[in-house]
């Protein structure tokens, strides 16, 4: 009889990582917006983080092209949704910090529809 000691390896969530043309811009805003600073950077690659939380990685693509939501042309893969005490507020130093706001929002009362400065789609609602 055999028995088996090894263990399953523990996973974590540790970060999600966006395609884009320029990844200190995205580092910068995200960086700013969330209040994380770079863990590790390369002309091509920057990952963002804090003690206790799950980093945010930006990867140029030497051919990166934008999502173009709510065109399905280039349909956007992923969105971050951020939770906010206050739309209005919060829209305006996002588009400070250089976002976008598409011209569609589906439910501009509940949340806002914004651009990073890549053009991945991202969420601010007070629901969560």
């Amino acid at each position: 009889m055999t028995t088996d000691t090894t263990t399953a390896p523990a996973f974590r969530y540790a970060a999600v990582t966006f395609d884009c043309a320029d990844p200190a811009e995205m580092a910068r805003f995200y960086g700013e917006l969330l209040g994380m600073s770079a863990l590790y950077s390369t002309d091509d690659f920057v990952l963002l983080g804090k003690e206790g939380a799950t980093g945010l990685g930006f990867n140029r693509l030497a051919d990166y092209r934008p999502p173009t939501w709510p065109d399905p042309t280039q349909e956007k893969q992923a969105h971050i949704e951020l939770g906010v005490d206050d739309l209005d507020i919060a829209e305006k130093r996002l588009l400070e910090l250089g976002a976008s706001k598409p011209e569609f929002q589906p439910d501009g009362e509940r949340w806002r529809v914004l651009l990073d400065p890549a053009g991945h789609p991202f969420c601010i609602t007070t629901l969560v």
